[in-house]
């Protein structure tokens, strides 16, 4: 029983760490529309944000991935400094302006395209295996069709407004601030949209190069800390081009820009990089992007109270698609994971004795050679 328990435990991980963090991410979405709607430059947030994450990631990873950190190479110091701009300054900058233009909730149902992006790559350079005569390997293409769709149909789609929570006479926190759904225009959607879009190809080829980078350097916290101190060097030369001539953008106070480049830092930068690291060599890079729609709906229930955001119901609509594609995606990818696990690996036991059988077939077979020679 107690064996039973552990081995559910170990299958259970995976997905614990992925949830776990969508809820983070799920936090920093809220905490950054705040941020950026009182007038945080999201230059400085990406900045600000990987150095809090450098800070306190590079202690761990210097003392905790001392037999595992591999002796750096030209190879993989240049994938890391790839890595640094992919995800800490192309997607990130791309997914807070886009945010700028739409709205929490709206940013976070687009970030769902991420897996369909995500999966595509993957089997370009044959990280995801894609057998058209399977049913799984059907539904992981059908599921990826539908992703797009379904951010489609959000982008261009809006309908009436669709009242979550009685969000209209709850308690609002920045509400002379909040610019809501009804103040975005089809334009300002496309345009976000758009941002978002490009931002996405950026994260899924940070996905795929991470899990490329670390087979030849398989230490997390070490890649982790490095990609956040370069992303934190080119993440500034990038805000002082964009915000030259405009230095109080870089002044904080114990307000919410503070808690929110603590807390992105901290949660969705530190640890964020290093449990999708940890988890894409058990399960794929696939598997990591395609708990997108949690963090989507923490995202719609928190805005809704919070931020006084209105959802619509072509919006609506269009997550509903993204989730049903997504989880197609994840079926599929469950089946997969399933078929390379179906072999039993064989215990210490069977292990020793195969070698042992091994070893008296050997004599075996010299001792026939040597009777041979001597006849």
């Amino acid at each position: 029983m107690k064996d039973q328990i552990e081995s559910f435990f170990i299958r259970m991980k995976p997905f614990i760490a992925v949830i776990f963090m969508q809820i983070g991410l799920a936090g920093m979405d809220v905490m950054s529309k705040a941020a950026l709607n009182g007038g945080m430059s999201n230059y400085v947030l990406v900045v600000y944000r990987h150095a809090v994450a450098t800070i306190v990631i590079a202690p761990f990873a210097f003392f905790l991935d001392k037999k595992v950190r591999p002796k750096m190479t030209r190879s993989i110091f240049i994938k890391i400094l790839v890595l640094s701009l992919l995800e800490p300054v192309i997607d990130q900058n791309l997914y807070f302006l886009g945010m700028k233009y739409t709205t929490a909730t709206f940013a976070a149902a687009i970030i769902n395209i991420l897996p369909a992006i995500t999966f595509v790559m993957a089997c370009i350079v044959r990280l995801e295996k894609v057998k058209m005569t399977s049913l799984h390997s059907q539904a992981k293409v059908v599921g990826t069709i539908a992703t797009v769709a379904g951010a489609m149909v959000m982008t261009v789609v809006k309908g009436p407004p669709v009242d979550l929570f009685n969000s209209t006479k709850g308690m609002r926190i920045y509400h002379h601030n909040q610019q809501t759904s009804d103040d975005v225009n089809l334009h300002n959607s496309i345009k976000g949209a758009l941002m978002i879009t490009i931002g996405c190809f950026g994260w899924a080829c940070f996905v795929i190069l991470q899990a490329i980078t670390l087979k030849t350097y398989p230490a997390e916290l070490s890649l982790t800390a490095w990609i956040c101190l370069f992303g934190t060097i080119e993440g500034s030369i990038v805000a002082l081009v964009m915000e030259r001539g405009n230095p109080s953008v870089w002044s904080l106070n114990l307000d919410i820009k503070l808690a929110t480049a603590v807390y992105s830092g901290v949660v969705c930068s530190g640890f964020a990089y290093y449990i999708q690291g940890v988890v894409m060599k058990d399960r794929g890079p696939v598997f990591v992007t395609a708990f997108s729609p949690l963090c989507m709906v923490i995202v719609a229930v928190m805005s809704s109270i919070i931020l006084a955001e209105q959802m619509f119901l072509g919006r609506v609509i269009g997550a509903i698609i993204i989730v049903g594609g997504l989880y197609l995606v994840v079926w599929g990818k469950g089946k997969d994971y399933k078929d390379e696990s179906s072999s039993p690996i064989p215990t210490k036991q069977e292990m020793e004795k195969e070698t042992h059988e091994k070893e008296n077939f050997d004599q075996q077979v010299t001792q026939s050679v040597h009777r041979i020679e001597i006849s």
